[in-house]
Parts: structure tokens; sequence; C-alpha cells
């Protein structure tokens, strides 16, 4: 998927960042190293404040001009693609043999090669939004209820640079100053509204036709079955 226009991107953080450097940032991230941005200031502004610190919204322009483009949230693919590169990337799941049989099979069954893309587009994996794929993996929710609890709070998608060539393409325009007393508990609300309607919907009746990992794992379920787009 190519795309040939620009996107204003945000980047919350506790310092500016002028010159995003290709190959830094954690491996375990969502998807690996790559530079996280989001088209949301007022979610850049939240994440800026994740240590309870004032910080900044560092705000680029990107031109997606000759890059391509992995979107997740595209119909082609499905939740369980999202899920298996974090699967690959994050470092700490629940214990227990269905958790580790489920990830493994995600990963064999699901991980898109992601090497060949500039950019990725898809969920952002909080806290609370990792806890709910950690409570899919160890078949606690259906991958229906998974689908609906990504959704919650309005969390958004994440626009992650990945290769040199996206480096090349990215501009520094400027910042914001954030305010860590205002943002830190707009972030704390969020997620405290999104676990809050988690549990809620947690607790209705299961529709007899939902999915949960030892279906998909029993079924031996592939990529493209029609029954994992929900």
């Amino acid at each position: 998927m190519e795309e040939k226009v620009k996107k204003i991107l945000y980047h919350g953080s506790e310092v500016i960042v002028e010159k995003p450097e290709y190959g830094k940032g954690a491996r375990t991230n969502d998807y690996g190293r790559g530079f996280y941005c989001t088209e949301d200031i007022e979610l850049a502004k939240e994440w800026a404040c994740a240590k309870q610190k004032n910080g900044y919204a560092n705000i680029y322009d990107l031109d997606m001009t000759g890059l391509k483009v992995l979107h997740l949230n595209a119909p082609e693919y499905n939740m369980l693609n999202w899920l298996a590169i974090l699967a690959d990337n994050r470092t700490y799941w629940q214990n227990g043999s269905i958790a580790e049989q489920a990830k493994n099979y995600i990963k064999e069954n699901f991980l898109p090669d992601i090497s060949e893309y500039d950019v990725i587009i898809g969920y952002r994996a909080d806290d609370s939004y990792f806890s709910f794929a950690q409570d899919f993996v160890a078949g606690v929710i259906s991958l229906q209820k998974l689908s609906e609890a990504m959704r919650l709070g309005k969390l958004g998608e994440q626009i992650v640079l990945k290769s040199q060539n996206a480096f090349e393409q990215i501009t520094f325009v400027g910042y914001e100053d954030v305010d860590a007393v205002k943002y830190y508990v707009k972030k704390r609300a969020r997620e405290q509204e999104a676990r809050k309607e988690y549990r809620a919907r947690k607790q209705d009746q299961a529709n007899v036709n939902d999915l949960y990992i030892l279906d998909i794992m029993r079924e031996e379920i592939k990529d493209g079955d029609a029954r994992l787009f929900v």
C-alpha cells in the first residue's frame, strides 16, 4: 500500500526531538524499533506525560511519497496479524502453558513479514490494551471481545517509522509544551474508563459463535479464514 500525501504527525516525549534517528528505540516496543507517532495531538500530549512529568508534543511533516505502508487495520488484515507482531516484540506475557502455546501458534500462523515496509499503522498497546491482548491469549476472552476492547477509550492508531527511507522523509516543524498536571490526569482517566467498560463487557454473555484461542488452535484455523474478520 503506497500513499502520496503528507501527514502531520505528533510524538509525545519528555524531550524535544528535532531529528528522529533511524535504528533507535526499544526492540520490545509494539512493532519493534522505530519512531512512534500519532495524528492526534491530544493523545501525543497524554503520552508525553506518561511519567507524570511535563513534556513536549513534537510536531512533524511526513512525506509519504514512495513509502510502503503496512496498515494493520485495513480490511485484508485481522486482529491476529496485529497480535502476532505484538507477540514477536513484546517480552512480558502471562505465564501458563495455554498462553505460551497460544503465543507460539499466533506467531507461526499469523505473523506478517514487516521487513519490506517503511511505515506501520496499527493499534497502540498501552498497558490496559496489552492486558486485553493477554486475556485473549490466556483464553479468558474471545476474539470478538478483543476486537471490541481495542476500540475502547478511543486510543486510535499509532504510526511507526521503520525504515531509513521513512526517516529521511520526516521534517521537524515545532513543538508544544505539555503540562503533566492536566495531561497525565487525562491519560489516567482514559485508561480507567477503558478498563471499566472492558470489565462490564467481559461479563456479557458470550455468543455461541465467538472464537476463543483454544478453538483457533484445535481447529487449526489459519490466516485468511473468514471467521477471523470480526
